[in-house]
């Protein structure tokens, strides 16, 4: 993590765009001192905007808990089975 001024991060805002989108680096900005705006990489952006998204639906979430549960009690299919049921459905599609 980089805290720099605003003067500072516009006169380098090429090298901490590529910093920040390379390195997937956060920049903080600061004005008279106190902390105004973050540079972060468009890919981690769009990621955490997708990670709020599935944590502020709350069916998803249900489903996410159900499967944890069926993991732990040992509830997964086999490479096998998943191939088995594969066949099945691109089959029965024809």
């Amino acid at each position: 993590m980089t805290t720099l001024s605003l003067a500072d991060a516009k006169a380098h805002l090429s090298a901490l765009v590529a910093r920040v989108s390379g390195q997937h680096e956060r920049v903080y900005v600061t004005v008279h001192g106190k902390p105004s705006a973050v540079l972060v990489a468009t890919e981690d952006l769009e990621s955490l905007e997708e990670t709020i998204e599935i944590l502020a639906d709350a069916d998803t979430m249900r489903r996410l808990h159900t499967s944890d549960a069926e993991l732990a009690r040992g509830e997964v299919e086999t490479r096998e089975e998943l191939d088995a049921a594969m066949r099945r459905r691109l089959g029965s599609g024809r």
